[in-house]
Order: structure tokens, then sequence, then C-alpha cells
């Protein structure tokens, strides 16, 4: 197809062709746009180049590279594409410009969301170090079985969150849902701290997952909306890493217990304070541009986006939602459209990379690191607990930082290829014979080996993903339904796990 792009700026355009700029000074008409990309600078009345030797470099030159230099160093007013395919119509378009807004604008907002993924993985190992002392306290400490179902209560209400967040964010839209989550969260950190009977803290517990199940299938959703494409990778992986936070916090509360067993109230109760600011922290943030444009609310979704990425970009970024279908005529998906021929395939592959995810087995080795070590001979469980929550957190950063150089595949099969050979020194470190006298350090460098590898890829990247393959009329439900086949999986003794 022959077309052709013009890049104007008061009385200048560029022209480029295959990656060399030539000026132009002279009566240039309006030309079609040519397969290869051609721009011309247009100033003056004649026009000294126009493809490679025959550009003259004399004064003219030296003119169009003063007014590149004008038109490149001018941020603030807005530069226009215009551009006309062979026999279609012509479109002004805003090109990207790196220097217009500081991507660093949505970083307050991701912040904030991610309150959700740290109160996320916070309900998730506050149990551990804290179960023994409830028990007692709720007079149940030899009940294994209504221990069992203190833990695994969250993750029924996880369950039932995860598929309710996608129903929410699609008719109420992202920051509206996050402030809907707060109210579960808030109520079932209350219950879980005044409990006194175990049906009142098993009644807390559900909601907290009802909560943070919401959360696991929102934040991810909300970030990768807002975030600019160059730093989407970076931006996703923070979910993960302050989920790991949040299991990191709740081992740090539980260090008082030792010496006061009541403490394990204020441990579940600490949780409403960053559910308040979660709520309140989203009054103030930007709806997602994705989703406002879809609902067909032009001008909700044009401030957004210059409250997340400048006035400068709005005109880029409405394009770039109107040719990526957003705001189609297609009704919102349903959920047994996730089913038909269209997107089966792709909905099968988001809830594949949670179902390997836990198959994996990252849950049993977290849980029974603490017997792993005690084998090497170190007695701490604070230690053992405080090693793979260090680890985690330390390859969920090392992620954040690789994701948009590395890619999402990349680092998804060196992490499952690293758990693979980690898991490999770990069966042998007890089978082996010759390794005998080695097995306690060899055990325990693999497991942290393991727990480095899951939070390179497999532990971030498929949060991460899903809301960048799934259609934006499947998105929502797409990202709850994967989320739910996580929690389906998910070990029932999820308390260091991240």
């Amino acid at each position: 197809m022959q077309a052709s792009t013009h890049l104007v700026r008061g009385n200048f355009a560029i022209e480029i062709s295959k990656g060399r700029v030539f000026p132009c000074f002279g009566e240039v008409k309006q030309r079609s746009l040519t397969l290869n990309r051609n721009f011309c600078i247009r100033s003056g009345s004649t026009c000294s180049g126009s493809r490679s030797g025959d550009v003259s470099m004399g004064a003219g030159l030296v003119r169009a590279k003063n007014g590149i230099e004008i038109a490149v160093r001018s941020s603030v007013k807005t530069r226009s594409i215009k551009a006309q395919a062979s026999g279609g119509d012509i479109e002004d378009l805003t090109p990207f410009n790196p220097q217009a807004k500081s991507s660093g604008a949505v970083l307050p907002f991701v912040g904030v969301a991610c309150l959700g993924a740290m109160l996320f993985g916070y309900h998730l190992g506050v149990v551990n170090g804290a179960l023994e002392y409830l028990s007692k306290d709720l007079g149940i400490p030899e009940n294994t079985v209504m221990q069992g179902w203190i833990v695994s209560t969250l993750l029924a209400g996880a369950t039932v969150g995860s598929f309710t967040g996608g129903t929410l964010a699609d008719k109420f839209g992202r920051t509206k849902t996050f402030q809907l989550d707060a109210i579960p969260l808030i109520i079932g950190a209350f219950l879980t701290a005044t409990a006194q009977t175990v049906q009142t803290m098993i009644i807390g517990r559900f909601l907290a997952g009802i909560g943070i199940g919401i959360s696991s299938a929102i934040v991810p959703l909300y970030i990768s909306e807002i975030s600019p494409t160059e730093i989407r990778g970076a931006l996703g992986s923070i979910n993960q890493l302050f989920i790991c936070i949040g299991i990191l916090a709740a081992l740090v509360a539980g260090l008082p217990l030792a010496g006061n067993p009541l403490w394990w109230r204020t441990m579940f109760g600490v949780a409403i304070v960053p559910a308040i600011l979660l709520a309140v922290g989203m009054a103030f943030s930007p709806e997602s541009p994705r989703w406002l444009f879809q609902q067909g609310k032009i001008p909700e979704a044009e401030k957004a986006i210059r409250t997340l990425y400048g006035k400068e970009r709005v005109a880029e970024v409405m394009y770039e939602l109107r040719t990526a279908g957003q705001g189609s005529t297609e009704q919102e998906a349903g959920w047994f459209d996730l089913f038909s021929s269209r997107y089966w395939k792709v909905v099968s592959v988001g809830a594949a990379l949670f179902l390997f995810q836990q198959l994996a087995g990252i849950n049993a080795v977290v849980y029974y690191s603490t017997a792993v070590f005690r084998s090497a001979g170190i007695a701490s469980d604070v230690a053992a607990s405080a090693l793979v929550g260090a680890s985690n957190v330390f390859g969920s950063a090392i992620a954040s930082s690789l994701m948009d150089r590395q890619g999402r595949k990349s680092l998804l099969m060196t992490s499952f290829s690293g758990m693979a050979a980690s898991m490999l020194l770990l069966s042998l470190s007890f089978t082996w014979k010759v390794l005998a006298p080695y097995s306690g350090t060899l055990a325990v460098v693999g497991t942290v080996l393991y727990v480095l590898s899951f939070s390179l890829g497999a532990g971030p990247v498929p949060a991460l993903l899903l809301p960048e393959i799934f259609a934006s009329r499947i998105r929502a439900k797409a990202v709850a339904l994967s989320l739910g086949t996580h929690w389906v999986s998910h070990h029932r003794e999820p308390a260091q796990s991240c």
C-alpha cells in the first residue's frame, strides 16, 4: 500500500525516508503517504532535497536544522501528523512525545492500587504466626479441623471475590470497585480482630477473603490500563512485589507474639488502616481511560488521560484506544462468551498460567521451608521465614527491572527452568548418599534458588500478562476467571507464599 507521512509544526515539515531526515525549502505540494514513510521539512518556498545524493547541504540545510531544533525543543505546543492512505481520509494524530510529561505521574495512583496487593499478601501471611495464639484464645488449641477452617475460609472467600471482581469492574469501573472492595476488607479485619468465637473469626476471614479476591483481579487490571506502554511491565510487576511486602509485613507484625499472646488481635486489626487508605486514595485517582472510552464517556476519558500523561498525549492515547478497538459497538461479554470459539483459546492460556504457577509447588516449598532449614541447623522459624521472604522481595524487584527489557515469555521460561533445576537440587540433596554431608546446605540453597526463580517470572508474569492478552470486552471477566483458577488450585496453607 502506498502511504505518506508529514510532520508539520508551524511552517516546517519533516520528511524521513528509511530513517534519514531530508530538509525541504520550497513549494511542496501535499503528497500522498508512501510505504517508505517520507517526511518533508517545509520552510519558505524552495526545496533542496528529496532522497539521498541530490540533497543540498548548504545554507538551506543549516536553516532546516535550526528549524528542526526549534520544533523538537518545543514540548508545550502539540504537533500534528497528517496522514493519508491512498484513497483514504486524512487523519490528524499526535505522536508520542516522551518529554511531554514524565511517566512518573502515574506512580502515585499505582501506589494506591498496590495497597490492595499488599493487603492480599498481608491477609495470606498474618495467620501463619497468629494461628497458635488465636486458637488458644478462642478455645480450639487441639481442634485442627476448626483451625483448618480458619485458614482455608480465606481462600474460599478469595475464590468468590475473584469472580465477583470482574463483574463489578465492568459495571462500576475500576476505581469504584476498589472502593467497594474496601468494605469487606475493613469489616473482615474488624471482625477477626475482635472475634470472641470461632464463628465470628470464620466470618471475618471469609469477608477478608472476598476483599483480597477482588483485589487480586482488579489491581493488575487497573495498573495495566493506566500504565504507559514503555514501563507497563515494570509497573505491573510491582503488584507481585507488594504482595511479598505484605507477607513480610505480616511476619514482622508477629514478632511481639512471644511476649504478648493477645498481640494477634492487633495483627488482624492493623489491616483496617491500608483498607481505609485504599478507599480514600481511589476517590482521588483517575478512572481507567480504557474503561471510560469503552463506556462512551469520551470527555471523562480525556480528563483521565490528562491527569495520567499530560494534555500533550490526549490525542495520541485516544487514537490508540480507537485503533485498539476500545469503545466498539460490541456489547460487554458475558461469562459464557469466554468459552466461545472466539475466545476459549486465549482464556485457556490465562487460566493455565495460574494453574501451572500453583502446580509448580511454590506453596508446598515455602510452607515446608522451615522444616528444611531446621534440617540444615537453622532452628529459628523467624530466620527461615525472613530468608524466604527476602528472597521473594529481591527476586520480584529484579523482575521489575527486567520485565520490559527481557520480555514476559523469556522470564517465564527462565523462571520455570530455574524452579525445575532447584527442585532437582532439593531432591538430590536428600536422596543421594554422596551428598549427605552437604544435604542441609544444599537444601537451603535449593529452596532459596527455587523461591528466587519463582519470583523472577512465574510469580509476577501471569497477573501482568493477563490484561495484555485479553480483548477489552472480555478483559475483566477473563482476568477474574483466571484468578479464580489460581484460588481454587491454591494450597490450603498459604502462609508465606507470594
